[in-house]
């Protein structure tokens, strides 16, 4: 899964911004108006892999009754909070994120969701996901995270080419991600795994091989990640060496396109920049993000989008493990960034999480969450030019309009939206 986003800031203002559809500026969609996502943030890995800038750390020992005394206080101090504001908020769903959250001992993981289940009003379909590794000892575990109220499982698979895990850094095999899955189809309803692509050397036909067989092994959620070269990572300074050279951008996009058309013989849909699904099994917690709505993150490093006092907060945790619980401890919560956000942020950040996505941005519901009207969020100019060369739509509704990125547009997404919101 994608991290939650990380704040973004602008300042820019115009004078047609203070008024959208008849709210002020500062005015968003109040707490409570709807469901809040739980993200759980567990950073510890048995390795760190060397294409990875998640907050993650490895442990020769790891402090699990700390971690998990520290995590149900953080919840239970930010559950107050935000109830505070109104009544019990509705909660729709909770992610267990990582580094790798199959190493935490199920009995945490039982403890976590039975506290959110009691402080907040949990829907009956509450969707509870994990994410695990394919290796022998974690899959032994998920019967035991099924039994604790987990209902999809999500599996770092990354390939299925043992040469690519080797060149990965995984700590399994491509017949151990096999096994792994087949164990987790007897166990969860809702499955996913992840794969990266555009690995340096593969060609077309080896990714469309690799995909058909993924895509007869999945059930009906994928996620599907393009290698980038992240700062920091070991990855960075190959690549900077000359060491490491992944495919070109034409043959980048040759591989995307590739990737939605299999997927799509499959029963597939891109639903998302990275992530396809039948319809109906889309990932609601990842959904919340690129919607923009409330989420808590709790744990190292999490961060949170929450709706507080009438205002947009931005949230994020300390970093690194052994403080964070340490603040926790003293304080009740590891938090430190609690940033309000001016509606210019919100539009911004609504806009580079929306338009990831295929359904686009309800122009009236962006105005509700933010208190801007999209046209003051975005450069006209720019915004003529993407549609009339078919990278953006916007499309009426009966309820509205919705701004969509096009299949051509979401290939370019990140300088298209460079140019295009102020």
């Amino acid at each position: 899964m994608p991290p939650p986003p990380q704040n973004s800031s602008a300042s820019r203002r115009t004078a047609s911004s203070n008024w959208a559809c008849g709210l002020p500026s500062d005015a968003i969609l109040p707490a409570g108006a709807e469901p809040l996502a739980l993200y759980v943030h567990w950073p510890f890995c048995l390795a760190k892999c060397p294409y990875c800038d998640f907050n993650s750390h490895v442990r020769d020992i790891i402090p699990q009754a700390r971690f998990a005394a520290a995590l149900r206080r953080e919840l239970a101090h930010e559950a107050a909070r935000l109830n505070a504001q109104g009544g019990r908020r509705r909660l729709a769903s909770i992610f267990f994120g990582g580094g790798t959250p199959s190493l935490m001992a199920p009995d945490t993981v039982a403890a976590l969701i039975a506290d959110a289940r009691a402080l907040f009003d949990a829907a009956p379909d509450l969707e509870i996901t994990l994410e695990a590794n394919p290796t022998s000892v974690e899959a032994q575990r998920l019967r035991a995270f099924r039994d604790a109220g987990v209902n999809r499982i999500s599996l770092g698979i990354q390939s299925l080419d043992e040469a690519a895990l080797r060149l990965l850094g995984r700590e399994h095999s491509a017949v151990q991600a096999v096994a792994a899955l087949d164990l987790a189809r007897t166990l969860f309803d809702r499955i996913s795994f992840d794969l990266i692509y555009a690995r340096p050397g593969q060609s077309l036909a080896d990714w469309r091989a690799e995909l058909d067989r993924a895509l007869s092994l999945v059930s009906d959620h994928l996620s599907l990640y393009q290698l980038t070269i992240e700062p920091g990572t070991r990855f960075e300074g190959l690549h900077r060496q000359g060491l490491l050279a992944l495919p070109d951008e034409d043959d980048a996009a040759r591989l995307y396109e590739e990737t939605a058309s299999v997927a799509a013989r499959h029963g597939l849909l891109g639903y998302e920049v990275s992530n396809y699904a039948r319809p109906g099994a889309e990932s609601r917690h990842n959904l919340t993000y690129w919607r923009y709505g409330d989420y808590l993150g709790i744990g190292p490093g999490a961060h949170g989008r929450m709706t507080l006092d009438g205002n947009l907060h931005a949230t994020r945790r300390h970093r690194a493990p052994e403080p964070w619980a340490e603040r926790v401890e003293r304080h009740g919560t590891g938090l430190m960034q609690d940033e309000i956000l001016s509606p210019r942020d919100r539009a911004r950040e609504m806009l580079l999480m929306g338009l990831r996505l295929t359904e686009g941005i309800d122009e009236a519901r962006f105005a509700r969450r933010t208190g801007l009207a999209m046209a003051d969020a975005l450069d006209p100019a720019i915004l003529e030019a993407a549609t009339e060369e078919g990278y953006l739509r916007r499309d009426a509704t009966p309820d509205g309009t919705i701004l969509r990125a096009t299949s051509s547009g979401r290939l370019r997404l990140e300088a298209l939206l460079a140019a295009l919101v102020l």
